[in-house]
């Protein structure tokens, strides 16, 4: 099979300098990332802002309650950046933690 390669190769044949076809492949492109956001509204409660940034979040007290005073003066402030299908799963569980606690929060994501 190499000889082949070597056959095919071609322009440099001639001179004894035979050359090696090397295939390459493809740059495999990093996959995008979506920032999640977390909105401000009037109803829930500060401290149940903290909770959901600790619980699904990762985050510390501080870092969490830092990001909820974020969100309450800005009105809203991105909470971490992740491949699509860790964002949207976030999103939902945020969402759904939310609704079954009777509280509005949103929880939205975007294309970085």
């Amino acid at each position: 099979m190499i000889e082949n390669l070597i056959k095919m190769a071609g322009p440099n044949e001639e001179d004894g300098d035979p050359s090696v076809v090397v295939e390459t492949r493809p740059k495999t492109k990093r996959p995008p990332l979506y920032k999640v956001m977390l909105l401000n509204d009037d109803y829930t409660p500060m401290e149940f802002v903290v909770a959901v940034l600790e619980r699904f979040f990762g985050m510390t007290h501080a870092e969490a309650f830092e990001i909820m005073l974020t969100v309450h003066k800005k009105g809203l402030a991105v909470v971490g950046v992740f491949s699509h299908e860790i964002a949207e799963t976030k999103v939902a569980q945020v969402m759904d933690f939310a609704r079954r606690h009777q509280h509005p929060l949103q929880c939205t994501m975007e294309k970085e």
